[in-house]
C-alpha cells in the first residue's frame, strides 16, 4: 500500500501536478477577470504607478523569472532595485494594505503558474540576494518549482507583522525566518501529492478568510 501512494505521488508530481496547474490557472484568469480588471483600477485610483509590479525570484533550477504582482507600494525605483526588504511596510499604500491582507495582490501570479515558472503549491520564490542560503542541505529546494502557497506561507501568514517588530528584520529573516521556510520546503518534497496539495490550498484559503472576517 505505502510503495502503491509513493508511485502515485511519482506520477502526480512528474505530470499531474502541471496538468492541474495549468487547467486552475486559467479558468482562475477568466473567471476571475472582472474582479481583477476592478483591482486594477482602483490600484491606479489610488496612487501613481503601474498596476502591476515585477520582480526577479528564484526558480526551479535556480533559474530567475519575473514575479507578478499587484502594485501595493509607493514608486521607488532605487527601493524596487534593491529587491525585497524584509520588515519594510513604510511604502505600502493604504489600497496595497489591503490587497496584502487579503492577499489579493498575489491573484496575478496565477500568469505565472499558467507560463510555468510557478505552482499553485511550492516554495515561495525569494529573490536572487538569497541564492547563497539554497546550498547544502537546502540545495533540493531548487529541485521543486516555487509556488503560491506552501507550508511556510501558513506559518508565516503573519510575517511583515513579525519583522516589524525586530530590531534587525534582515537578520532576522535570513538567519531564522528563511531556513525555517527551507525547513518546510523540504518536509513538502518527501509528501507531494495531489491530496496534499489540496489540504494546504484549502487550508490557505481558510487561514486567509479567517485573517479578512477578523
Amino acid at each position: 500500500m505505502a510503495g502503491y501512494l509513493i508511485l502515485e505521488n511519482i506520477k502526480y508530481e512528474k505530470f499531474g501536478k502541471r496538468l492541474f496547474d495549468i487547467v486552475c490557472s486559467f479558468w482562475g484568469l477568466v473567471l476571475l477577470s472582472p474582479f481583477l480588471a476592478i483591482a486594477a483600477l482602483l490600484i491606479k485610483i489610488d496612487s501613481p504607478g503601474p498596476v502591476f509590479f515585477f520582480q526577479k525570484r528564484i526558480g526551479k533550477g535556480g533559474r530567475e523569472f519575473s514575479l507578478i504582482k499587484f502594485r501595493s507600494m509607493y514608486v521607488d525605483q532605487t527601493q524596487e532595485r534593491e529587491g525585497f526588504n524584509p520588515g519594510d511596510g513604510s511604502r505600502t499604500t493604504r489600497l496595497g494594505k489591503i490587497l496584502r491582507k487579503t492577499k489579493i495582490d498575489e491573484f496575478p501570479e496565477l500568469v505565472n503558474v499558467l507560463k510555468g515558472d510557478m505552482s499553485f503549491v511550492g516554495p515561495r520564490p525569494e529573490v536572487p540576494r538569497y541564492r547563497h542560503i539554497y546550498t547544502g542541505e537546502f540545495a533540493p529546494v531548487l529541485l521543486l518549482r516555487p509556488g503560491i502557497t506552501d507550508l511556510a506561507s501558513m506559518k508565516y501568514r503573519n510575517e511583515e507583522e513579525m519583522l516589524s517588530q525586530s530590531l534587525n528584520p534582515e537578520k532576522m529573516y535570513s538567519e531564522v525566518i528563511l531556513p525555517d521556510k527551507l525547513r518546510l520546503c523540504l518536509k513538502y518534497k518527501e509528501m507531494i501529492g495531489f491530496k496534499t496539495d489540496l489540504k494546504i490550498i484549502f487550508a490557505t484559503l481558510r487561514r486567509v478568510l479567517k485573517k479578512e472576517i477578523k
